[in-house]
């Protein structure tokens, strides 16, 4: 039976020490994650692994209300899910760029995996948390934020913005257009847990590590 580890609700000690204490008194077997509102990035997730696989958990999902969370576990290869109830209710909270773009009316939010044949076309930004697999296509008005991997099609700026943008956590697409340029994904791997992005420069299509990853 799959077991609930929750992240201590106010942050007035390490959460380290209090997880460490409650894994010890879990049994082995298969564990889901719940982070709340701290932030974790790859380090700690790669920490919460090999804690819980030392008294033989298995974890299986971690759940956040920090994307950013989700960015990490997603890159490490871990099913996640973003609670946006909450992150909407403690926007004040939080002033990054993932959750401008929630909150913003200008940004249309899609949650999960669009898959082979599947195509979202919107006049605004574009957030989706999740992948964009081969044979999938996307196209906005304004910036395309792909919090997962773009495998597929996407198209930022469709209506002719030279300085939209195209943001994902592996930037590995069949084609990219920004504006009326078109260009291919790099080859290489990126690196683990750091996002990319793909914007106009010089008149060509150039991809780069994210300023705000």
């Amino acid at each position: 039976m799959k077991k609930v580890l929750y992240f201590p609700t106010e942050k007035k000690e390490s959460w380290q020490s209090f997880i460490e204490l409650k894994v010890k008194e879990l049994k082995r077997g298969l564990i889901e994650i719940n982070s709340g509102n701290w932030q974790l990035k790859c380090r700690d997730i790669i920490y919460l692994k090999n804690l819980c696989e030392r008294y033989n958990l298995t974890i299986v999902s971690i759940n956040s209300y920090i994307p950013e969370t989700i960015i990490s576990a997603n890159s490490l290869g871990f099913e996640s899910s973003l609670e946006l109830e909450f992150a909407e209710k403690s926007k004040r909270t939080f002033d990054n760029e993932i959750i401008n773009s929630l909150q913003s009316p200008s940004t249309f939010f899609h949650q999960g995996t669009l898959r082979s044949g599947e195509s979202l076309d919107v006049n605004e930004d574009l957030l989706i948390l999740g992948d964009v697999n081969p044979g999938a296509i996307v196209s906005a008005g304004g910036n395309v934020m792909i919090w997962g991997r773009l495998l597929g099609i996407a198209h930022a700026g469709k209506h002719g913005n030279d300085h939209a943008k195209i943001t994902a956590l592996q930037l590995r697409p069949v084609q990219l257009r920004i504006s009326n340029k078109i260009a291919r994904g790099p080859k290489e791997k990126p690196e683990q847990g750091l996002a990319e992005e793909a914007l106009i420069e010089e008149g060509v299509i150039v991809i780069k590590p994210a300023k705000n990853s």
